[in-house]
């Protein structure tokens, strides 16, 4: 995947990343696909989008790896198609990524060896967190934001696009005290010191791609998360192995390891000093012969920061003992192997302390699954979301994932007209969670768990002989100790709850879904219609 490849390593130290572990807080998308307006969604450590099909829960992570990778990772960004509809027709092409990062790094260094903070370059919004907007409008590279709380008193607005002649020119001029001039970060410090009673501070837009400041986003581009996006069986090319099979992934993590980056710098070293002599005596010996051509060639050598040692393993897979890749097995089989990937890797990061900072995500991580094997992995997921540095991202259709997660834990995607909606699912009718709610709200998901609940929020209200006037009655035959009684009327709700907690007695034809659904509307429309009426008991 691109984005970070060449900048990671620049300028930071390794140990120093491992340290540090940004996580993702809020997401903003405007003119991306079906979102027009601008969403704000916020994150936890384990995130599940829910909602209908074709509502955009996909488009959430896919925005998320556009975003880390420059529409160049596993979502190539295509601006005919990406942007929305409603927006070109109004003559916006602009798409705008906006993401929140906390668990800020404590010191980073954004120029030259000035150890510095994010904090005390004015580099954080109002909230302390690290706002990065990208913003799309042309198929090349994005323009590149950083939403600051900054001065914007002129005297002192620009500093961090300054070159350190012209810091030099600033402090000499407004006679100002500096106590080490070879430092830009120093410099700055003390200039702001001299404005401090007017700094006219205000949250701005600082673009960080341009002159001097272009370093500055390299710096902290090192810091960030990798994103790594596990997409729904859509395709089945060769290509879309780098998607299924996590060992592609995993490489990425491995070499990011502090000692194992300083193993392959010493060998990097070794091998630029041996090129080094190798060119030198060529061009020694050209020089023996023709001086002009030996002075006028020079050996070019790419500097350690920018191998991509990721391509030496480009070919890493697991294989079956016939040799076909992972990505051209069933969908179960990608699916069984990817679940194992996330049990072994909540192991592995839990036994390993300072893991370097990880986002994974993944589309319906139940498709063709068993509901146990579904289980498995959002304990995995769960496992995984508690261990420092680590968030799991996922969208789902299944009511078996959804019950073992928390309300804090899932987001419904919705729309209402061209309306689109990403918001926590919380309790609706019920005064205490309700999974089963959440799963109807997301998914229509009819249970009888979940008419159980409903029924007993209305007894324990007091509200039953309320409700059971309104209703139209039906006969029902209860079981006595000498066999059937006499047929009782009851309600339609009545008759359900009888029958869901007496199985046995076959004297009552047994419900059908779409009774257990019309009465489960009945009673959300009841306790809907009773919010604010007093108990009539």
């Amino acid at each position: 995947m691109g984005g970070l490849t060449g900048v990671r390593g620049s300028g930071v130290g390794w140990g120093e990343r491992k340290e540090t572990g940004m996580k993702i807080r809020t997401l903003k998308i405007k003119n991306f696909r079906g979102y027009k307006d601008e969403v704000i969604i916020d994150f936890s450590d384990l995130t599940a989008f829910v909602g209908k099909n074709d509502v955009g829960k996909s488009s959430v992570l896919e925005a998320l790896d556009i975003f880390f990778y420059d529409g160049k990772g596993s979502i190539k960004l295509v601006k005919e198609e990406d942007t929305n509809n409603r927006a070109l027709a109004e003559g916006n092409k602009e798409i705008s990524l906006s993401v929140c990062f906390d668990d800020i790094p404590n010191e980073i260094v954004i120029d030259d060896t000035n150890v510095t903070t994010l904090r005390s370059e004015y580099l954080l919004n109002t909230k302390g967190q690290l706002e990065i907007i990208k913003k799309f409008e042309t198929s090349a590279s994005p323009k590149v934001f950083v939403k600051a709380f900054h001065p914007t008193n002129l005297a002192c607005n620009d500093l961090l696009s300054k070159k350190q002649s012209e810091l030099k020119e600033i402090i000499k001029n407004e006679g100002i005290e500096c106590a080490d001039k070879t430092k830009n970060a120093a410099m700055r410090t003390a200039i702001w010191g001299h404005y401090r009673t007017d700094l006219q501070l205000a949250e701005v837009d600082l673009d960080i791609t341009k002159g001097e400041t272009k370093s500055i986003y390299e710096k902290i581009m090192s810091f960030l998360p990798l994103y790594t996006l596990f997409q729904s069986d859509r395709k089945n090319s060769d290509a879309d192995g780098e998607v299924q099979d996590p060992l592609k992934r995993a490489v990425e993590q491995i070499l990011k390891d502090a000692r194992l980056q300083e193993k392959l710098s010493e060998v990097a070293t070794e091998v630029v000093t041996k090129l080094k002599e190798v060119s030198a005596r060529t061009l020694d010996k050209l020089r023996e012969m023709n001086p002009d051509v030996a002075n006028s060639l020079n050996p070019v050598i790419p500097a350690f920061d920018t191998l991509k040692w990721e391509d030496v393993f480009k070919k890493v897979s697991i294989v079956s003992d016939d040799d076909i890749p992972i990505n051209k097995r069933g969908s179960g089989i990608k699916r069984l192997v990817l679940l194992n990937f996330f049990r072994a890797e909540a192991e592995r990061r839990r036994e390993e302390r300072n893991s370097s900072s990880i986002i994974y995500a993944i589309e319906e991580p139940e498709t063709s699954q068993h509901t146990e094997h579904q289980k498995m992995m959002i304990e995995a997921f769960k496992a995984l979301a508690e261990v420092p540095n680590t968030q799991i991202f996922i969208t789902t259709h299944s009511a078996a994932v959804v019950k073992k997660l928390e309300f804090e834990n899932l987001r419904m995607v919705s729309q209402k007209g061209f309306l689109k909606t990403v918001e926590p699912v919380e309790m609706n009718l019920l005064p205490r969670p309700s999974l089963n709610e959440a799963n109807y709200v997301a998914f229509d998901e009819i249970t009888e768990e979940y008419h159980n609940e409903l029924y007993g929020h209305i007894e324990e209200k007091g509200h039953l002989g309320l409700f059971k006037n309104e209703k139209k009655q039906i006969d029902y035959i209860k079981l006595g100790n000498n066999g059937p009684m006499k047929p009782q009327k009851m309600t339609m709700t009545e008759y359900i709850r009888h029958q869901i907690h007496h199985p046995e007695n076959t004297h009552n034809y047994r419900f059908t879904d779409e009774q257990l659904r019309e009465s489960i509307c009945l009673m959300r429309d009841f306790i809907s219609s009773t919010a604010t009426t007093p108990s009539d008991e």
